[in-house]
C-alpha cells in the first residue's frame, strides 16, 4: 500500500485561484454558438450569453477569462468591435477556417460575459499588426473614469462607468502567429507598448503580461528578459508582473496528433508523459526567471494549456473542435496538481479553450450542452483556488510502456481558509487499483467527504449520452482507528477528498 503524508503544519505558499483560469478566442465555435448566442436567439439567454453554459462555468467557479485571442489576438483591432452592431466591420478570420468574423462579440460583450461569470478579465493586446496608439487608447476606453475622447467613445456606447481590467497581455506568440519576431525585437516592443498600458486611477493596476516561450523555447525566456531587464526597467513598479508560457499535449507530435477518443494503451502513457513535462517545462523556465527576478514577483502565466488532438471527422479543419476522454481529464489532474506544487512560480494559467474547440469544459450542438470530463477536474479541483499548498509526500512507482514510463499516482494537497484539507489524486494507471494510506504529521481524520471521476480510458459524453462520464460521490476510503486514512482508487480515476482535522 503506497503512502501520501502530510505535513499539516508546514504551509507552502498560496494556490492563485487564477490557476484555474480559462481561454476563450475568436475561433470556431468557441465565442458563437458556445458562449454568445445574441439576445434574439431562442436559446435561452441574458443579453445574448447562453444561460445554461454562464451556470455551468459559475458552479465550476471559474476566476479569470482570457480573450480574445490567441492567435486572433494580434490581428483584432478593438474600434472594429464596438458601436452598434450594424455598423461593424466584417472581417475574415485568416487564423482559423477563412469565416466571417462579423465582430458582433466585442469588448462589451465580453465585459458583460465576465460580469456574469463574477469571473477576473484578462485581455490579450495586438502587437502583431497593431500600434501602440490602438493599445494604449483600448487600455483608456475600458479603464479611465475622466472626460478623455476614449472614455467619451465609452459612455457614447452605452456604458458609463469604466470596467476593471486586471491582466493584459503585450501581445501573443510573438515568436510565431503574432509577428515571427527574434526575442531581443519584441523584448524592445514590450518595453515600448507596456508602456502605455496605464493605470487610470484603478484601485488594482491592471497587470501587465509579456511574451514567453514557446515549449521548451529556453533561449526566448532569456533573450526576453535579458532585454526588458536591464538596470533601468528592473528598478519600474509595475513594469512586467507576469511572463506566460504555452503547452500542447500532442501524444504523437505536431504532425501526427492522433485521435481524441481512437486510442490504446501505447499513446495513453505517450499523453501522460508529455503532460508530466510541465513540471520540467516550469522548473526549466523558472531557473531562468530567477536570475533577473529571485524574488519571484513575476508570475509564470501557462496561458495555454491542454491536450491538442485531431478534429473530429467531418468538422471544419480551422474550428479544432474535438472530444474530450478520461485522457483528458487524467492530463487536467496532472497538470494542475503540478501547477499547485509550483504556485511559489506559476501565478495563473488558461486551459484552452472554454467551449467547443480543444481540451474544452463544455460543448454545445444548437440548444443542447454537455459538460466533458475536464468540467469535472476543474470542479472537482476548484477548492485548492486561494488555498495554502500543504508539505506532502507521496510514494509512488513508475508504470507505462517500454517507452514511456510515468508515476502511478498524481497529486497535490491543499489547507482552506477553514482549516480543511483538500487532497487531490490521479490514478493513471488504465488496468490496476491503487491502494493509498494518508497520513498526518500530527493531527488525526476526524471526517472526510470525497469525490470522484472514473471510466474506461476512451469513455465520453456525447449529446446522446451526456452523462456517461460525471462526478460522482466516492465511498471507497475508511478513517483508520490511528486517524489515518485508506483508500482505494480504481483504475483510471480522479478522487477528491475533504478532510477534517
Amino acid at each position: 500500500m503506497a503512502k501520501l503524508i502530510i505535513n499539516e503544519k508546514k504551509k507552502l505558499g498560496r494556490i492563485n485561484a487564477d490557476i484555474y483560469g480559462h481561454f476563450s478566442e475568436h475561433l470556431g465555435r468557441c465565442i458563437y454558438e458556445g458562449l454568445y448566442v445574441g439576445e434574439d436567439s431562442e436559446i435561452p439567454n441574458v443579453k445574448g450569453m447562453r444561460k445554461d453554459v454562464v451556470e455551468a462555468l459559475k458552479e465550476m467557479k471559474i476566476p479569470v477569462l482570457r480573450w480574445p485571442g490567441g492567435c486572433f489576438a494580434d490581428e483584432y483591432h478593438w474600434k472594429d468591435g464596438i458601436g452598434p452592431k450594424e455598423t461593424r466591420k466584417k472581417m475574415v478570420n485568416t487564423h482559423w477556417g477563412g469565416v466571417l468574423e462579423d465582430n458582433s462579440f466585442g469588448t462589451h460583450e465580453f465585459m458583460e460575459l465576465c460580469g456574469q461569470l463574477g469571473c477576473k478579465v484578462y485581455i490579450n493586446g495586438n502587437v502583431g499588426s497593431g500600434t501602440v496608439q490602438e493599445m494604449s487608447e483600448w487600455v483608456e476606453y475600458m479603464t479611465f473614469d475622466g472626460v478623455s475622447p476614449m472614455a467619451d467613445l465609452r459612455r457614447k456606447n452605452g456604458r458609463e462607468k469604466p470596467w476593471k481590467v486586471d491582466y493584459f497581455g503585450v501581445g501573443n506568440e510573438n515568436w510565431g502567429c503574432g509577428g515571427n519576431m527574434t526575442p531581443e525585437y519584441y523584448g524592445n516592443l514590450y518595453r515600448r507598448y507596456q508602456t502605455y498600458v496605464r493605470d487610470y486611477g484603478q484601485k488594482n493596476p491592471v497587470l501587465k503580461i509579456c511574451c514567453g516561450a514557446n515549449v521548451d523555447d529556453y533561449h526566448w525566456t532569456e533573450q526576453v528578459l535579458a532585454t526588458t531587464h536591464d538596470h533601468v526597467q528592473k528598478e519600474m513598479h509595475g513594469f512586467m508582473d507576469g511572463l506566460s508560457l504555452h503547452y500542447y499535449v500532442h501524444p504523437g507530435g505536431w504532425e501526427k496528433k492522433g485521435s481524441a477518443t481512437q486510442f490504446g494503451v501505447e499513446e495513453w502513457y505517450r499523453t501522460m508523459g508529455k503532460a508530466w513535462m510541465m513540471e520540467e517545462l516550469i522548473k526549466k523556465h523558472g531557473d531562468i526567471m530567477d536570475t533577473y527576478d529571485p524574488e519571484k514577483k513575476i508570475g509564470l502565466m501557462v496561458d495555454e494549456w491542454g491536450c491538442w488532438f485531431d478534429v473530429e471527422p467531418g468538422t471544419n479543419p480551422g474550428f479544432l473542435y474535438q472530444q474530450n476522454t478520461m485522457r483528458d481529464a487524467l492530463v487536467a489532474g496532472i497538470t494542475l496538481n503540478i501547477f499547485n506544487k509550483h504556485c511559489d512560480r506559476v501565478k495563473m494559467a488558461n486551459i484552452a479553450q472554454l467551449v467547443n474547440v480543444l481540451q474544452s469544459v463544455i460543448l454545445t450542438e444548437g440548444r443542447k450542452m454537455i459538460l466533458t470530463p475536464t468540467y469535472y477536474i476543474f470542479h472537482m479541483y476548484k477548492y485548492h483556488q486561494d488555498a495554502q499548498l500543504l508539505e506532502g509526500f507521496m510514494e509512488t512507482e513508475e508504470i507505462g510502456t517500454e517507452e514511456v514510463k510515468v508515476p502511478d499516482i498524481t497529486e497535490s494537497v491543499s489547507m482552506d481558509a477553514e482549516g480543511n484539507i483538500h487532497i487531490t489524486l490521479g490514478n493513471v494507471s488504465v488496468t490496476e487499483a491503487k491502494e493509498i494510506e494518508v497520513l498526518f504529521a500530527e493531527k488525526k481524520a476526524a471526517e472526510a467527504r470525497a469525490d470522484i471521476l472514473t471510466g474506461e480510458m476512451n469513455a465520453h459524453n456525447t449529446f446522446e449520452e451526456p452523462e456517461l462520464v460525471k462526478e460522482e460521490p466516492f465511498n471507497g476510503w475508511s478513517i483508520t482507528d490511528s486517524g489515518s486514512i485508506k483508500l482505494a482508487i480504481p483504475a483510471c480515476a480522479v478522487v477528491h477528498m475533504e478532510v477534517r482535522l
